[in-house]
């Protein structure tokens, strides 16, 4: 049997997921990386993307706007500003998180312009890669 590690997915309003797993693809703010037991310690903000539980079940996906995962060797981690399962990831939900960034985008300093735009171009990669 492979091993396995805990790992846990919360967002403000809920806990989303809690469960043993072998692997965790996360969509790291500086690039896409899987945990696995034994993963050196990291912290890493996400980016908006599809965050991948892969447990004794199967795997489980879940659509992340942002926040932060911890990850140690032994689990790992998601405190996500927004998370839903992929299956309520309709494109209205995405289109909605769209035009948010784009509001921001719109209202943006100049000193947050750069950030506020790469949050428009993750998500319009997201809704580019679910195909909805």
């Amino acid at each position: 049997m492979a091993e396995m590690m805990q790992f846990d997915l919360v967002t403000p309003e809920r806990k989303l997921a809690s469960f043993e797993v072998s692997e965790v693809d996360i969509p790291g703010a500086e690039g896409d990386f899987a945990a696995m037991p034994g993963h050196a310690p990291v912290i890493s903000s996400l980016k908006p993307g599809v965050l991948r539980a892969t447990g004794a079940d199967g795997y489980k996906s879940f659509v992340v706007s942002g926040g932060f995962a911890e990850v140690n060797g032994a689990s790992v981690s998601v405190l996500a500003e927004r998370a839903i399962p992929i299956e309520e990831a309709t494109g209205t939900v995405v289109d909605s998180m769209l035009d948010e960034a784009r509001s921001l985008l719109a209202a943006a300093l100049p000193e947050d312009r750069d950030a506020c735009e790469k949050l428009v171009h993750d998500i319009e990669m997201l809704r580019g890669t679910m195909a909805i």
